[in-house]
């Protein structure tokens, strides 16, 4: 009898673990056949996200050149490696080209109908345009996968859930929000894929509240200008007239940094250095457990500095008093934060040469403007800043941070649950827009399409209205009938819209505190409630608590979502190829 593997999610997660199980399938299976059922109501590679069908104003926040779905010898796995082209090799597209979503949804369908077509003979890979409800079966043997719109599940020896973000209930804040709408006639959209938001309630003209500077803010601010028309001549934008004014704030009130817009020559920071496999493996065995703020937080801090601090005295020497070798000494040996201030005031004499994650996290904490239009030329001020600075390689070490946090990220996959504060912070310094956009952004702002409402933005409902203000203008509000909120759904099992993660939940499903799913680190078998493995389940993907910075990477940086990829294909494949052994001899 033929095997059945059921992969829910047919986006560049699902497409990757294809990949993985079309590579390590010669070594790990011989079966007597294997069909492979992929299930997503969105078409394989691209998925929802990163699907055709999209507005081709929605750009990538990547370059093409650091874009890739394949493995390379950084990627430390135990299956082989498969070299393939990045997308700007694959494009013929100049390296460092913001490319659109459009073509980026073409590139993943490349990858998968030739992870597809390296599949041996006697795999057959089916896709399902159907959502995935719930999955049942016994816990030791063969799992039903039950799908929208069909009758019977299908039958699977193994599951595999590569779904991506999700849409989700809203929370109690949320909810008294969308209630207050409903019942006064206003406009209130939650958090959402902005693609797929409904903007054509969002009135020309009229102020509209955006809660969330992040990227789903920018694709909003693109769909609501030049989607409705409106156009740039230089650094001046030339509305439409059918743009409404945005009003955004956020807990930082400031944008994501800009993305880099320059490459590192020499050579990298040596990474890791202070948090590595030793430091993950000495926190995971602590009886107690660990605490990230306490444990783990000081290890970033050091990881980063270290790598900051290396890239200054190595590449930009004359900006120090000390010679790498005694700085690196003197810094390895620091126990406090403390001391690390007092070594780096001594050895490097421009602050703006040093490292200060607080200020760059929360720039306008304890900033106060005594007017909104103060408020409005600070942070175009503020943005410029950014911008010169991250496209300037006299501030390099900027880069060397920025290879530190892939590497932390890499690492700290392996903790499991750290909590949301970490991904947040990332985001913010790692996963910025395009400095395009954030010249767009400074245009839009001259021309009164975009204003800023300031850090601890609070929004309240009264009188018939949303009224919005921030501590950074004491004494400001704004009046709105429309709030969105710009940013993606929580990616928790609890308040998941799709029933697929409530039902594993109520299942038995294990979830951490602030509600990702539990996965054991090295294979993403979905842990139960006593924290064993299901030998049939396995979960990748933002929901759980293996979460990356994305199901694809840059080009030689370690892939940790390459590694769980082949993680668990060989975990799969092995299983399968045990359950046939122990058929054969019944």
């Amino acid at each position: 009898m033929r095997q059945q593997l059921v992969i829910v999610g047919a986006g560049p997660r699902g497409t990757g673990i294809l990949e993985r199980l079309a590579a390590n399938a010669p070594e790990l299976y011989a079966g007597p056949g294997l069909d492979i059922h992929l299930v997503d109501p969105h078409p394989p590679g691209g998925g929802r996200v990163w699907r055709q069908a999209q507005s081709p104003l929605l750009w990538m926040n990547s370059h093409a050149e650091d874009v890739t779905m394949f493995t390379d010898d950084t990627v430390t796995m135990a299956g082989p490696v498969r070299e393939g082209p990045t997308l700007h090799e694959w494009a013929a597209l100049h390296g460092r080209t913001f490319a659109g979503r459009q073509l980026q949804g073409r590139y993943l369908r490349w990858v998968y109908e030739r992870a597809r077509a390296e599949l041996p003979p006697t795999v057959t890979v089916h896709h399902h345009p159907r959502r995935a409800l719930r999955i049942g079966g016994p816990r030791e043997g063969r799992q039903q996968v039950w799908l929208e719109g069909r009758p019977r599940p299908l039958l699977a020896d193994l599951v595999i859930l590569a779904v991506g973000h999700l849409d989700a209930e809203l929370d109690a804040g949320q909810a008294e929000l969308a209630a207050y709408a409903r019942e006064h006639g206003l406009v209130h959209l939650p958090p959402d894929f902005t693609a797929d938001s409904d903007l054509s309630r969002l009135k020309a003209g009229e102020p509209v509240l955006v809660r969330g500077f992040g990227l789903a803010f920018v694709d909003l601010m693109v769909l609501l200008t030049e989607g409705r028309g409106g156009r740039y001549e230089g650094d001046e934008y030339l509305p439409s007239g059918r743009e409404p004014v945005l009003y955004v704030g956020s807990r930082r009130g400031v944008p994501y940094h800009s993305k880099i817009g320059y490459d590192l020559t020499g050579g990298r920071p040596p990474l890791p250095r202070f948090l590595g496999p030793a430091e993950v493996d000495e926190l995971s065995a602590r009886p107690g457990g660990f605490d990230f703020r306490r444990d783990v937080w000081p290890l970033i801090e050091k990881e980063l500095g270290f790598a900051h601090y290396h890239r200054l005295f190595t590449a930009h020497p004359g900006r120090t008093t000390m010679a790498w070798a005694d700085f690196e000494e003197r810094y390895a040996a620091a126990g406090d934060p403390e001391g690390i201030r007092a070594l780096v005031a001594g050895a490097v004499p421009d602050p703006a040469d040093r490292l200060d994650l607080a200020a760059l996290d929360r720039p306008l904490d304890g900033v106060r403007y005594g007017t909104h239009d103060e408020l409005q030329e600070a942070l175009r001020g503020h943005i410029e800043a950014d911008l010169t600075r991250r496209h300037d390689p006299a501030h390099s070490p900027d880069l060397a941070v920025f290879l530190g946090l892939l590497s932390v990220y890499g690492q700290l996959v392996r903790l499991g649950s750290i909590g949301p504060r970490w991904h947040g912070f990332f985001s913010y310094l790692a996963s910025g827009p395009p400095g395009p956009r954030l010249r767009q952004m400074l245009a839009l702002s001259r021309a009164g399409v975009l204003r800023f409402v300031g850090a601890g933005m609070e929004v309240t409902a009264a009188d018939g209205v949303f009224r919005a203000g921030s501590p950074t203008v004491p004494g400001f509000s704004v009046e709105s009938r429309a709030l969105v909120e710009a940013r993606l759904p929580e990616p928790t099992v609890g308040r998941a819209r799709d029933s697929l993660l409530r039902e594993l939940h109520l299942d038995g499903a294990a979830e951490t505190p602030d509600g990702l799913l539990r996965v054991d680190p090295g294979d993403g078998r979905i842990l139960d409630r006593a924290g064993r493995p299901y030998p049939r389940r396995f979960a990748l993907g933002p929901y759980t608590d293996a979460r990356t910075p994305g199901a694809f990477t840059r080009p030689r940086t370690g892939g940790p979502a390459f590694r769980q990829n082949d993680a668990t294909a060989r975990a799969a494949l092995s299983f399968l190829g045990a359950s046939h052994v122990k058929e054969l001899a019944r």
